[in-house]
């Protein structure tokens, strides 16, 4: 696969078929993605893959606490600003409209948002998940450098026929994640990501979020 066309086909995927991930062929992508830019050459990444046996425990760990009704766990960081502004704001509610409305579900009725929400803590049905951390001594520039680890495991997943979805709700559950991977307190949980084969007949893997016009975010001098 051509990169532009990586770069193209890739979307976060939201329904999965349970077809399994080689393991060879998940290993590979994350050692070439060690390739990824990072400053000072830190690599500061951590990451944990669960599948299998780990991964249906702690599925069913997170289906008996979303059934019981308990409360997230405190975040370590904040997924986005407290007072999101627009267009952020803006682009963050629309996208949301854009996936409920492709899935029948209106804005009033809340409990099926919600249990559409809680899909996401069963990776949307994927056979494979992936867990990123990062040394709580690191920064932002060193956080910068996860979200480029990252976005090349994503590119090179298309390269294999595979897709996936980064997800950042898994920072409401540290505690959760942390036992379930042992993950030493020095490291913080940064977010996780499911792996696998898009179901191509789910009405959800047909959204594609929009991107705002270059006109809004580029600019040129002397060229």
């Amino acid at each position: 696969m051509q990169i532009q066309e990586a770069v193209a086909s890739r979307h976060s995927i939201r329904a999965f078929l349970p077809t399994p991930v080689d393991g060879d062929t998940i290993r590979r992508v994350l050692s070439a993605a060690a390739r990824a830019p990072s400053g000072g050459n830190l690599q500061p990444w951590h990451i944990d893959v669960v599948a299998g046996d780990a991964l249906a425990a702690l599925r069913a760990t997170l289906r008996e606490k979303l059934s019981r009704g308990d409360e997230p766990e405190a975040t370590e960081y904040d997924i986005y600003p407290p007072s999101l502004r627009a267009p952020w704001r803006d682009r963050r509610f629309q996208v949301g409209e854009a996936m409920y409305a492709r899935l029948g579900i209106p804005r009033e009725d809340k409990a099926a948002r919600r249990r559409w929400f809680s899909r996401n803590f069963d990776f949307f049905g994927a056979p494979l998940a992936l867990f990123c951390s990062v040394d709580r001594s690191m920064g932002p520039p060193q956080w910068s450098d996860l979200g480029m680890y990252l976005q090349t495991v994503m590119l090179l997943l298309r390269g294999e026929g595979l897709d996936s979805c980064a997800q950042e709700c898994w920072a409401i559950y540290p505690q959760t994640v942390g036992a379930a991977i042992e993950l030493p307190a020095g490291r913080m949980l940064f977010c996780g990501m499911a792996i696998g084969h898009r179901d191509p007949d789910h009405a959800v893997n047909g959204l594609v979020s929009d991107r705002a016009p270059e006109a809004e975010w580029l600019s040129f001098k002397g060229i």
